[in-house]
């Protein structure tokens, strides 16, 4: 399957599992929502981090899809763009590499796992977008 912009407009439940190098384990449960603005959707997930040995808080993250499928920060930076028919990407962010993977296979579940790996992060993460 090969996805548009369109494709991802509405609401999905998220969850993401992240590993870190020190077998150290992070869980984000909640719910991305894509709006459609003036320069393609606005992206936005809230929800609960859980880390061990401390109290669940409330996450957040926003970006904005444009319709050529690249996603850029909320400061306007330029952070990747999305594989329309799934595959790798990746984003420099200087001195960390992040490395990417996006599947659309089983559509409309579709999951990004991504590997980063620097000198200030060391870890590997998995979200999975469900309707």
């Amino acid at each position: 399957m090969t996805v548009q912009l369109t494709d991802f407009e509405g609401r999905w439940r998220l969850s993401r599992h992240m590993v870190h190098a020190d077998g150290t384990e992070a869980r984000f449960v909640g719910e991305a929502v894509f709006a459609p603005c003036e320069e393609g959707l606005a992206y936005e997930e809230v929800g609960r981090m859980s880390l061990p040995g401390q109290p669940q808080m409330e996450a957040r993250r926003s970006y904005l899809w444009k319709p050529d499928l690249t996603v850029w920060f909320e400061d306007g930076r330029f952070f990747h763009r999305v594989p329309g028919a799934g595959g790798e990407t990746g984003h420099w962010c200087d001195p960390d590499q992040y490395d990417g993977a996006y599947e659309f296979g089983d559509w409309p579940v579709w999951r990004v796992r991504w590997r980063v790996r620097g000198p200030r992060k060391d870890y590997r993460m998995e979200s999975e977008y469900r309707r």
